[in-house]
């Protein structure tokens, strides 16, 4: 819900893609940081601990922007501040949750764990994005983040009822240099796990169109703010229906294919936004209105199925992506590993943002997903192709 309502706040202040695209420029350094270090706090202490102090943080970024909404500051800087601090939080605790798991579930189920990951961030990315449409349409965005900041003690519950989770084996080391060092190195060593970052980095890098739906909603198909979450829930559902259907893709032993053929859809995915865009742009029909009423219905059909397929299938990557770092890293290991993984699904959905705004800036709305879904698909075959242990990597025998 806050990550909808704040691209929307933006927007309608500036009324600027490139403006809500700097959302990502200046959270992307910190983040990064905050993946590093965090995951060497996660190999040092009790990990239910730092997850419950880390959602503290972001649950304090949230009733920051209920405050500022109330009191009705509308300074675009200070939005900046506040969700950079909560893009930190989060990287904290989602890193930290995520080297929680491989300690509750033995192995062979923690591609099932992850596809009910799936389902739970499906809701998550529905539920959230389309209520912020409506809320944000109907009520404004004070109730919109006040809302949002009283759901966010279910997440406090849930992880108040964990146990004690502390690093097996020996833990990091109390200097955070050396430590963050060490976990590199691993990760230096590791062509399964490093070409699964990779191949994620391309996906998001490249078809990441989140930041151009305030614009599809107010210039191009209309609509507004629940074209917005319409487009939002729609990448979600896709997610959800794939998850599913997952019960016997889960069992799949080739986890590297299953990864390259699943973010090879979702680039296709990708590219047909675009090429409905591109026909709404191309051919004089857009629709310069935020009343939903108005809304062109055919391409926002059109757009919203293209991104149900890309959802679905980048659920899927993610649930081998995910399972391959849990099985095959140590786990004095796994918070510093899952820091850099958390830094890759977070950090390379904002290089995203950065090139789909700055590309739509300088060309079309249409451009970015078109030119982004065809580079998607190019550079992970060949990517994939490069690296033979992770083609033939084989979930029998987890190697990192």
């Amino acid at each position: 819900m806050t990550t909808t309502a704040v691209g929307l706040n933006i927007y309608d202040l500036t009324g600027s893609t490139f403006m809500v695209s700097l959302v990502a420029w200046f959270a992307l350094l910190p983040m990064v940081v905050a993946g590093l270090y965090g995951g060497a706090i996660a190999d040092r202490f009790d990990r239910r601990a730092v997850a419950l102090v880390a959602s503290l943080v972001g649950w304090g970024s949230t009733v920051t922007l209920a405050t500022m909404a109330w009191g009705g500051l509308t300074t675009v800087w200070v939005f900046y501040v506040v969700t950079t601090v909560n893009a930190v939080a989060s990287t904290i605790a989602s890193a930290t949750r995520q080297a929680i798991t491989p300690r509750l579930l033995p192995t062979e189920l923690l591609p099932k764990a992850a596809a009910l990951s799936g389902i739970s961030m499906g809701f998550m990315v529905t539920a959230g994005p389309a209520v912020a449409g409506l809320l944000v349409a109907h009520v404004g965005y004070a109730w919109t983040y006040t809302v949002d900041v009283l759901l966010f003690f279910a997440g406090f519950l849930g992880l108040w009822t964990l146990p004690d989770i502390r690093p097996d084996g020996d833990r990091a080391p109390v200097g955070g240099f050396r430590s963050v060092r060490e976990g590199l190195s691993h990760l230096r060593a590791s062509p399964n796990v490093r070409m699964s970052f990779v191949v994620d980095i391309i996906a998001m890098t490249f078809g990441q169109p989140i930041v151009l739906f305030p614009a599809i909603g107010a210039v191009l198909i209309g609509g507004g703010a629940v074209t917005v979450g319409v487009l939002t829930a729609s990448y979600a559902v896709g997610g959800i229906l794939s998850s599913l259907v997952s019960g016997r893709l889960t069992d799949l032993r080739r986890q590297g294919i299953a990864i390259r053929n699943a973010i090879v859809v979702y680039g296709l995915g990708i590219l047909g936004l675009g090429l409905v865009l591109a026909v709404v742009t191309l051919g004089g029909h857009e629709v310069v209105s935020r009343d939903f009423a108005d809304v062109n219905g055919p391409a926002l059909v059109g757009a919203a199925l293209s991104l149900a397929v890309a959802g679905g299938a980048d659920n899927v990557s993610a649930i081998f992506r995910t399972t391959i770092l849990q099985a095959a890293v140590p786990d004095h290991l796994r918070g510093r590993t899952q820091g850099v993984f958390t830094v890759v699904v977070t950090g390379g959905p904002r290089l995203g943002q950065m090139f789909a705004g700055t590309l739509a800036t300088l060309t079309a709305t249409w451009v970015p997903p078109v030119v982004g879904g065809v580079l998607v698909v190019v550079l992970v075959i060949v990517a994939v192709a490069r690296v033979r242990s992770f083609h033939d990597y084989d979930a029998l025998h987890p190697q990192p």
